[in-house]
């Protein structure tokens, strides 16, 4: 078995993950998500973090009436305050935080830059890699 005590998030983090600008439309985000095969995407404005948006969120937007995908915005259908964590967050506290939240992503920061994304398909990997 190999251990995982003591790591940190940045060890299982998907790096340079890809984002999306907050002004562009719905339809940008779905077309990345199929073409990456992901479910979430850091919102950017300025190079500044904004949000999050993921799968779920387009749906649920997408669902409401007279809602055109090629028409609204990222930052209307995003998740105003993702969950942020700093590259040497230890692992089981960044696991721990989503479960309790409920969340499937965490944003992951270094100098305000972001530099990764934990997902709970990375937890699913941490978790493999300690069984074997």
């Amino acid at each position: 078995m190999t251990s995982i005590a003591g790591a940190t998030v940045a060890r299982y983090m998907t790096r340079t993950p890809h984002t999306v600008a907050a002004e562009q439309p719905l339809a940008r985000a779905h077309e990345m998500m199929a073409k990456y095969n992901i479910r979430h995407l850091p919102v950017l404005h300025g190079g500044k973090l904004l949000g999050v948006v993921s799968n779920r969120d387009l749906y649920f937007v997408e669902t409401m009436k007279d809602v055109n995908p090629a028409e609204v915005t990222i930052e209307e259908a995003m998740t105003n305050e993702p969950y942020i964590v700093e590259s040497g967050t230890a692992l089981a506290e960044v696991a721990a935080t989503m479960a309790e939240r409920h969340i499937g992503c965490a944003i992951v920061t270094e100098d305000d830059h972001v530099v990764g994304i934990f997902t709970t398909v990375d937890a699913l990997r941490a978790v493999s890699e300690a069984a074997k």
